[in-house]
């Protein structure tokens, strides 16, 4: 042991002596069964230390480290040993042969004997060496046991800063899409408005142009009775008065009309295109936007659960065993329903009035309802929710532990409609279409309530937009 001061020749899995070690490409080295077993659990063939992919399905073998492993555990099975027998009492000089249980430490016959360790007991050093190995041993187990549920948890956290970094990446498009989707009608609408304007523009200088093309053709007419009348006055006394008469027949005959005047709305009408533009344009996109009273938190639901890009509709993806390992990889999250096909809306009340509506399904399982948010995420809720739910064609109002109610429907509804008075402490579900009353739920509130939706069925349920 002396001769490796600086050196460890622990495994990082196992703790213990490197048993045929093997290298990774990442320089850190595992016994060769430590690592197949690490990636058999993991699934991933990568470094249980720095997490590093191995491209290589058998690593080498680290022969020098093997070596050292080897003439270090020769060592500690003889080094010790012949120490521990010529070890002696620093005081008499004799052999250590025995330990005092009183005093915790190896003593001789001699020390045995003295005054110091009158009445005390003793056993055999052996025996109390295996003894306290075994417990040394013991004491281990625990700590064994934290750093592997720690390299489980590390593990996990490493996947779920990857999910992370997923979420941000996925969220990013869909909000780029959202904006592609409002430039594209910005960008139409705009295109719209230039040309109904530039029409107008050009209507209106065409008939500008007419107006203009026919007051200079009265004008010329005018210009040229004039011209001649002025030369018919200038003629001689004999021949203006043998033109008189054509003179005057001419000037009776040119136009005398009204002097023209602008028409009305003659100009561009500013006021249609540019008044309240960003209004109507804000009017015009509610048919391309739309808004829902309760967002889903994906985040709450478990893997076999899709919440839809816009956050209104879920529905239970296939869990067949041949589908269910193409199912993605999701953190086990505090805010999830493990066990539970059920998912969140992202926001809860405390006090105030709510209502929204759910587009339900004739068939298979699914419940609509509002729940505390304290309610357990990891085992069986017993209290704390308020729900109708359809199950073998049969509705029921269940509000454990003392609701239990089949309700009995003249038409199955396709629209349920929720109202939460937190105040008042109700929570009533109706047909939305018939406006007919299903069931009233009256509790006093003193949680937080989230609404709730829970589907095992493969078509989506969904929240509806106002």
């Amino acid at each position: 042991m002396a001769s490796f001061p600086d050196m460890d020749f622990s495994c990082p899995v196992c703790l213990e002596v490197y048993k045929d070690p093997v290298v990774l490409s990442c320089s850190h080295s595992f016994c060769k069964a430590c690592l197949q077993n690490w990636w058999t659990e993991k699934v991933t063939r990568e470094c249980p230390v720095c997490k590093r992919r191995s491209s290589k399905t058998d690593p080498p073998r680290n022969l020098v480290l093997k070596n050292l492993c080897e003439t270090f555990s020769q060592q500690l099975t003889v080094g010790p040993l012949s120490g521990q027998s010529e070890a002696l009492c620093p005081q008499h000089k004799e052999k250590l042969l025995l330990f005092c249980v009183d005093h915790q430490q190896p003593v001789c016959l001699v020390c045995r004997d003295s005054r110091a360790h009158h009445e005390h007991r003793f056993s055999p050093i052996d025996e109390v060496t295996q003894d306290y190995k075994e417990q040394l041993q013991q004491s281990l187990e625990p700590l064994k046991d934290r750093l592997k549920k720690c390299s489980d948890v590390r593990q996990n956290w490493g996947q779920t800063r990857e999910h992370i970094k997923q979420q941000g990446q996925r969220t990013e498009t869909l909000i780029q899409r959202e904006f592609d989707k409002m430039r594209a009608f910005l960008q139409k609408e705009e295109q719209a408005r230039i040309r109904a304007l530039r029409s107008e523009v050009q209507q209106k200088n065409s008939l500008m142009e007419q107006r203009v093309t026919a007051l200079t053709q009265e004008m010329n007419t005018l210009s040229e009775s004039i011209r001649q009348t002025e030369e018919e006055l200038k003629a001689q006394d004999v021949t203006f008065l043998q033109n008189y008469s054509a003179a005057v027949r001419r000037v009776q005959q040119a136009p005398l009309k009204s002097v023209p005047h602008l028409p009305r709305e003659s100009l561009v009408d500013v006021a249609k295109h540019l008044g309240n533009l960003s209004f109507n344009i804000w009017n015009q996109m509610k048919d391309l936007v739309f808004y829902t009273p309760v967002v889903l938190d994906p985040n709450t639901a478990n893997r076999r659960l899709v919440v839809s890009d816009d956050l209104c509709s879920v529905h239970c993806a296939n869990i067949g065993a041949a589908e269910a390992p193409e199912l993605p990889w999701i953190p086990d999250n505090p805010e999830r329903f493990s066990d539970y096909f059920t998912v969140l809306g992202a926001e809860g009340f405390t006090t105030g009035i709510y209502n929204w509506e759910v587009e339900v399904l004739k068939e298979g399982r699914w419940a609509v309802g509002v729940i505390n948010k304290s309610a357990p995420r990891r085992e069986d809720i017993t209290s704390g929710y308020w729900e109708i739910w359809f199950r073998d064609d049969q509705y029921t109002a269940y509000a454990p532990p003392h609701v239990d109610e089949v309700l009995t429907l003249k038409c199955p509804p396709l629209r349920i409609r929720v109202d939460l008075d937190m105040d008042r402490g109700k929570v009533s579900f109706s047909d939305a279409q018939s406006n007919s009353h299903i069931y009233t739920f009256t509790s006093a509130f003193a949680d937080t309530l989230f609404p709730f939706l829970n589907t095992t069925n493969p078509l989506q349920i969904k929240i509806c937009s106002v």
